[in-house]
């Protein structure tokens, strides 16, 4: 039966925090931004970021649809999963452009954003991520800026490099590929940012750096083909591009007394939601109510209540010694009967507790009966 209480009140315990965390989290999303937008489930520095990474394109398609990173948040069939991303390449001259597309259905891929990479005249390497027009608005362009050029760079250059096509779709995915479900737009804005590496800088400009790719194939557009209302400027009427509608959004944060990411760290935090890591679960949600408890609760009590600080002042060596050799040394008379002296040794060894045989007949130390053993 106490069992069973116990239980229950875990259960209820669990049940008040998720919902103070998912309240937490409406608060968030009215702070943050009054509306979601498709472009908010994908994050292009980010991908920027992981394409720098990368050991090589197969290497990079792998990182977009890693379930332990999840780069991605693009739900474009409404199937409840995340899409599959595949990375197709295509080159011309001293250009080779990267398209990253989402896997819909059987034959229908949508592409969201192309990755160009451009070697000019002398030698220098340039890497810009173009999102799609529909997706993100036009003009919407990041140029990264890595430390390091990414080793496989140099292999676009060879006379015997063949661009690289996924051979991945609808139906047939790679075994490292677990779907997860798409998170809120919310969430995924403010954690997607761990992944980005802080060393590179990410410049946006409005000059597309090649003009000769065509971003929107028609091939490749079966998402905003067959949902023409759902465009950018059909979600965002007056609005340019994703740029201008992160400048809105930031005007908006700013009225209300959020400047910079760090307030917005510090209103979330007093909100009880975590903007740092992956959503907040049922294990994380476990955690702090078991862990403080048992610490709070055994240590403090059981440490004071042990045995050993009582049991050595009370040990019957320092009460019974003192008190009794000053009765059995120097006797008032003598034993040289030597018979008598081996009698009081032994009943010496066999009652010690008895305190008037053990003064009785115990020879001194000065005895000649001792030393003569």
């Amino acid at each position: 039966m106490k069992n069973f209480k116990n239980k229950s009140l875990l259960v209820f315990a669990f049940i008040a925090l998720s919902s103070i965390f998912s309240l937490a989290a409406q608060d968030v999303t009215t702070i943050e931004a009054t509306n979601s937008d498709i472009s908010d489930n994908l994050d292009l520095e980010a991908v920027a970021s992981i394409f720098g990474d990368a050991k090589d394109l197969e290497d990079f398609e792998k990182k977009l649809n890693d379930p332990d990173i999840q780069i991605s948040n693009l739900d474009l069939n409404n199937d409840g999963e995340v899409d599959f991303l595949r990375v197709m390449e295509t080159s011309e001259k001293n250009v080779h452009s990267i398209s990253i597309q989402a896997v819909l259905g059987k034959d229908q891929y949508q592409e969201v954003a192309v990755i160009d990479v451009e070697k000019d005249s002398k030698g220098t390497q340039k890497v810009q991520v173009v999102g799609n027009v529909d997706m993100y608005g036009p003009n919407y362009y990041i140029t990264p800026s890595y430390p390091v050029i990414p080793v496989f760079f140099t292999f676009f250059w060879m006379a015997t490099y063949n661009p690289w096509h996924s051979p991945w779709y609808w139906g047939y995915h790679p075994p490292y590929f677990n779907p997860w479900m798409p998170y809120p737009s919310y969430r995924y804005r403010n954690n997607v940012h761990v992944h980005v590496n802080i060393n590179n800088s990410y410049h946006r400009t409005n000059v597309r750096m090649n003009n000769n790719v065509n971003i929107n194939r028609n091939s490749n557009n079966t998402y905003f083909k067959n949902n023409p209302n759902k465009s950018f400027t059909k979600r965002n009427p007056g609005v340019q591009n994703r740029e201008a509608l992160n400048t809105n959004r930031k005007n908006v944060a700013k009225s209300k007394g959020i400047n910079n990411k760090q307030d917005l760290n510090r209103v979330t935090k007093d909100k009880g939601y975590k903007t740092t890591g992956r959503p907040v679960s049922k294990d994380n949600l476990k955690k702090p109510s078991t862990r403080p408890t048992n610490n709070k609760v055994t240590k403090p009590t059981t440490r004071p209540t042990t045995t050993k600080p009582t049991s050595r002042p009370t040990t019957t060596k320092p009460a019974t010694r003192p008190a009794n050799k000053p009765s059995t040394t120097r006797p008032t008379t003598r034993q040289n009967n030597k018979s008598s002296s081996r009698a009081s040794s032994s009943s010496y060894n066999r009652a010690k507790p008895s305190s008037s045989s053990y003064s009785r007949k115990t020879p001194s130390r000065a005895s000649p009966s001792r030393t003569r053993h």
